[in-house]
Order: C-alpha cells, then sequence, then structure tokens
C-alpha cells in the first residue's frame, strides 16, 4: 500500500481544482505507439495549431526528456507534476514510459508522477508502476459494455492479434477492469477519463460512471469528442457545453467530476489552459 502525503492530494492540478491555480504539470511525449484505435483519434506529430491529446511536436527519448526537464525546472518552479500521457498509449511503449518514470524519480525525486492510458496493457505493469513511485493514474473508459465499446473502437492489439468488434471491446473492458482494481488494492490516486460521442456512448456515461464509483476511483472526467479529420468520426458534432454540464451535474452524486479539464497535448508543459 503507498502512503499518501497530503501533497499528493493538494498539488495535482488535474485531480483538484484548487490546485490548478498554483501547480502545473508537464507532459513528457515518450510513448508514439498505441495498441488500439478509437474512432475519433488522430495522432499527429509536429503540429502546432491543435490542442489535444494525442498531439505533440517531437517524440523524445528518456534522455532526452530529463534533459528538457532539467532545464524546465531552472526557471519553472509551479510544476508539480510530471506525466507521461502519449502521444500513443503509454503502457504500449512500456520500456520507454517505465525508463522515463525511472529516470525522473532519480533526478527529480520532489515531484508527482503521473500515469495516463487506455489500460489495455496496465495490469502487468503496476507492481512496477508502484514500485517507481508513480501516484496518479487515469484511465480512459469510453464504454462498460462490448455493445458500446465496439462503435467506439476500431480494433485492439492484444498479444499480438488484432480484434474487432464486440471482441475487442471486451477485451479491453476486461484489462481495465482488471488494472484499475489493482491500482486501487495499491492506494492509487485514479481518475477515469471519458470521451463523450454524441450518438455513440452520450446515454452511456452514466453507466461507466457506476462503474467507476464500484472501482473505487477517485474522480472522473467527462471530455467531449473533438472532430478530427481522417477519422470515422470527423463529421459526427461535438457535445454541447451544457450537454457536457448537464452530463457532470446527473453523474455528480456518483463519483466527484473534473470542471476544469483543458484536453492536454501529449507534450503540454506549464498550468491548465497555459498549452
Amino acid at each position: 500500500m503507498i502512503f499518501r502525503t497530503k501533497a499528493d492530494l493538494d498539488s495535482h492540478p488535474c485531480f483538484n481544482k484548487k490546485a490548478s491555480a498554483n501547480y502545473g504539470r508537464v507532459h513528457l511525449p515518450v510513448a508514439p505507439h498505441c495498441n488500439i484505435q478509437c474512432n475519433f483519434c488522430n495522432r499527429i506529430y509536429d503540429c502546432a495549431n491543435e490542442n489535444r491529446p494525442g498531439v505533440t511536436a517531437k517524440v523524445q527519448t528518456p534522455d532526452e526528456s530529463v534533459k528538457f526537464l532539467e532545464k524546465l525546472f531552472k526557471f519553472r518552479q509551479d510544476i508539480s507534476v510530471i506525466g507521461i500521457a502519449g502521444p500513443g498509449d503509454p503502457m504500449c511503449d512500456a520500456d520507454k514510459t517505465l525508463a522515463t518514470f525511472e529516470k525522473c524519480k532519480s533526478h527529480f525525486p520532489n515531484a508527482l508522477l503521473c500515469l495516463s492510458t487506455n489500460g489495455l496493457a496496465l495490469p502487468e505493469h503496476v507492481d512496477e508502476i508502484v514500485r517507481l513511485g508513480v501516484s496518479h493514474v487515469t484511465v480512459t473508459v469510453n464504454a462498460v459494455t462490448p455493445d458500446v465499446g465496439s462503435k467506439v473502437y476500431s480494433w485492439v492489439r492484444y498479444e499480438d492479434k488484432n480484434y474487432y468488434g464486440e471482441e475487442a471491446a471486451r477485451i479491453l473492458l476486461a484489462r481495465q477492469d482488471e488494472g484499475i482494481r489493482k491500482l486501487k488494492e495499491a492506494g492509487m490516486l485514479v481518475k477515469i477519463n471519458t470521451v463523450v460521442i454524441p450518438g455513440v456512448n452520450i446515454d452511456h456515461v452514466q453507466s461507466i460512471s457506476t462503474k467507476a464509483k464500484q472501482w473505487g476511483a477517485d474522480i472522473m472526467n467527462c471530455m467531449a469528442m473533438i472532430p478530427v479529420h481522417d477519422t470515422p468520426f470527423e463529421n459526427l458534432k461535438s457535445p454541447s457545453t451544457d450537454e457536457i454540464h448537464r452530463i457532470r451535474r446527473s453523474i455528480g452524486s456518483d463519483i466527484n467530476q473534473m470542471t476544469h479539464c483543458s484536453r492536454c497535448r501529449a507534450d503540454a508543459c506549464g498550468k491548465l489552459g497555459e498549452r
């Protein structure tokens, strides 16, 4: 069991809205590959005009990340969190992700370490994540039934084989369930991210929040899907701000809601909203 300090709860700007006024985060883009294909996702590198997950100016090596942080921390004292969130899935590139966390733990022992993943390759790495001192983990869960999941994901690659349709969604959900349960057993702080997609899972979010509560997740972040070119969902309309607010109000009694997300790039740096 991880011993939680007050700083774990009070200085992470994503898990704690009050902290976002004083603390920032930095995302290290060391994980370019992904083991699932979401129908709303198009990972783009070197795109300065897009602010969303999956976008980065360049992919860094673990050593490049450390050098970048050494420079950053010389003039930014408000960065409390070092996170890895892509631009692919960090656990798909587990070797790069874990090596980066290992170096960060050694060089920057006072920083919180944070991971964001789709959960497919999470279960087998929980023990190592705990050992490295990662304290906050976000798992993106867009469906908790295979029928809805089959509409969200084009494919899932598991144990060197591609799966499609409800079979793919069933595998992903089982792995997310196992991984999240292990995280909570280890005392991790867990956030559930859900991309809200009109006509696909918007009426399913209540079921996701119910499951998140059963898992013992600490907070949930409902994010409006951003239509992205060259994806199956490029012509879907993004849910309105009012719709997202209504959803948050309707499930707020199940689980604490994050209301200040800035849908960070994989190379985000600074306070929420800065980039």
